[in-house]
């Protein structure tokens, strides 16, 4: 009979101790969502000719989100025409300047020269920036040249960082 009480008080006492357990025991649970809501919207969104010498013809600039294209016409040395391409930051993300690269064709003209100025290193959203390519018939040139074209390609990489 000792042994029946034994058994009984071991097994009340377990019980016991089950019931204090759950009742000092809590299972917390945790779940999330994620969404990116960052946009990356880096575009070309003007060009303009500005500064054309008298008399030269500046074309019709085109441009997309993604190029910009023109036709100059210069007559004579020392004639000149500037075009100003805006580049903007319609995005949420913090765009950096990571590359620019603009190459000439081998074989055109000695006589005109292209010059790039004017590209902010970073544009944060909202922000602007002025890509000047200026396109010069050189005022040393005495002589009309046999190849009168010259066509210049570039690309302007932003990136996020």
């Amino acid at each position: 009979m000792r042994n029946i009480k034994c058994i009984i008080i071991i097994v009340l006492l377990i019980l016991t101790m089950a019931v204090g357990y759950s009742a000092f025991a809590t299972q917390l649970n945790v779940s999330g969502t994620a969404e990116i809501i960052g946009e990356w919207n880096v575009r070309i969104i003007n060009i303009e000719a500005k500064n054309v010498s008298e008399g030269c013809n500046p074309g019709e600039p085109q441009y997309t989100n993604t190029s910009a294209t023109f036709e100059a016409k210069l007559i004579k040395p020392g004639d000149s025409i500037t075009y100003l391409i805006t580049i903007e930051n319609s995005g949420t993300i913090d765009a950096t300047l990571d590359d620019v690269i603009f190459k000439e064709e081998e074989n055109g003209s000695e006589a005109i020269k292209f010059t790039t100025t004017g590209i902010a290193p970073t544009l944060e959203p909202g922000a602007q920036t002025t890509l000047n390519v200026k396109i010069e018939y050189d005022s040393k040139t005495t002589e009309v040249p046999s190849i009168k074209t010259k066509t210049i390609t570039g690309i302007i990489n932003y990136v996020q960082k």
